[in-house]
């Protein structure tokens, strides 16, 4: 489970899904969904949308660059996909989260553990 949740993190951005990530874990992928899910939580497709989420946070925060290219960058195939994700994640959409992120003035680490989502 560990290496697939790895090649989840390093890979967020390529097109993953269950039976690849299964074979990476070297198990079928309906075992792989159950245990994933088991072990962290959150089903497969769950905890790549939200590592997914959390780069586009960091870049909303830390770039000037368009929603739609972070959008596309950290591996979502549709704007309104990521806009309903982001929404269901962090509770604000894309653009109103980078412009109440702009006025803090907080190191990195401090803003990253206050505004990593938890569900």
């Amino acid at each position: 489970m560990l290496r697939a949740r790895d090649a989840m993190d390093r890979a967020y951005a390529q097109p993953l899904d269950v039976p690849a990530l299964a074979r990476i874990a070297h198990v079928s992928p309906a075992h792989f969904a159950r245990t994933f899910r088991s072990t962290f939580g959150e089903t497969p497709h769950r905890y790549l949308q939200r590592r997914r989420v959390e780069r586009a946070m960091f870049l909303l925060r830390e770039s000037d660059r368009s929603v739609t290219d972070i959008c596309y960058e950290v591996g979502f195939g549709s704007t309104g996909t990521f806009s309903r994700t982001f929404r269901d994640i962090v509770g604000r959409s894309p653009r109103t989260y980078r412009n109440e992120s702009a006025a803090t003035d907080v190191p990195t680490c401090f803003t990253k553990a206050w505004t990593r989502p938890s569900a």
